[in-house]
């Protein structure tokens, strides 16, 4: 097995940090695995006591191959820390596993993302692996794929990355021209359209729309999990670019996923489940706004 390394980017939550590395190093994995810590400088001077605090409990961490820390000198911001921190991850290495401070791995996450990456490599149509997946009502097969590309706990290898588009307006237009807002809407269940939109007009700095829209528009799949292998713990408002909400809460798997050749297409149920999670959210009410409309906000900076 040629184990992935690892980025890991972080600004300043010292707790979400910890823990996300705690979940890391109880993977089998971890002893074999580099992991690159990428730590963004802080935007004023109230975020400076805080993004120091992260720097100096990372420093100790332990478990790994090798550490390597990442400080930057001045704040990137979250897209472009991550996308330059994937391109000299995935440039030097030809793959990555990319997680950010508030995701919790289950113990065989690692082992799962090594497996695919290992199994999918020279497949051209698969673009990446995911770690996280919905919690949706149905049963879902072991693993499935499904058209595009996610940002909660992913993989991906040099063919795949170097095909993410950093313009929007270019992105959107594309899937316009070609008849796609449906489709990439999720047959119209969630309004991705709108979140590269407003990336467009600088609303959000999302590099995760623009990740997924690249990869929608290229006919390229992500290997999921039937059950979760990443909790995020940062939907609690303590993040920059985070509302508050518990649209996404999953329970992490205690089995290992399996991961074995199944056919390279679109799985139809794992579709159909997404989807109607996605339309259950919008009949559901809370804080006086659709559970969808919080999911929006919330992916709508993050992304």
């Amino acid at each position: 097995m040629n184990v992935a390394p690892i980025a890991l980017f972080t600004y300043k939550r010292p707790v979400h940090t910890l823990q996300a590395i705690d979940s890391l190093r109880k993977n089998e994995l971890s002893e074999k695995s580099e992991l690159f810590i990428f730590s963004d400088g802080w935007k004023g001077e109230s975020d400076r006591e805080k993004v120091l605090a992260v720097r100096e409990r990372v420093r100790k961490a332990a478990g790994f191959r090798r550490v390597t820390i990442i400080e930057r000198d001045w704040n990137y911001g979250l897209a472009r820390s991550i996308v330059s921190g994937v391109n000299e991850v995935v440039g030097k290495f030809g793959r990555v596993i990319v997680l950010e401070d508030d995701m919790v791995t289950s113990p065989f996450f690692l082992q799962f993302m090594n497996d695919a990456l290992d199994l999918y490599e020279n497949e051209e149509k698969v673009i990446s692996v995911h770690g996280y997946i919905y919690p949706v009502k149905g049963k879902l097969p072991e693993t499935f794929f499904l058209r595009g590309a996610d940002c909660w706990g992913w993989a991906t290898w040099k063919r795949g990355w170097e095909l993410f588009e950093p313009d929007g307006a270019k992105l959107f237009w594309e899937l316009k021209n070609r008849g796609l807002e449906e489709m990439f809407n999720f047959s119209g269940a969630f309004p991705y359209m709108s979140m590269l939109e407003d990336q467009i007009k600088g609303k959000n700095d999302s590099w995760a729309i623009r990740w997924h829209a690249s990869a929608f528009l290229g006919g390229r799949l992500t290997l999921y999990p039937g059950r979760s292998l990443i909790c995020n713990i940062g939907t609690d408002r303590s993040g920059t670019h985070c509302g508050s909400t518990r649209v996404f809460d999953t329970k992490i798997t205690a089995d290992p996923v399996r991961v074995s050749p199944i056919p390279i297409e679109e799985n139809t149920v794992g579709l159909q489940e997404i989807k109607k999670y996605f339309e259950g959210t919008k009949k559901s009410a809370w804080s006086r706004l659709s559970l969808v409309s919080r999911a929006v906000d919330f992916l709508g900076k993050r992304w």
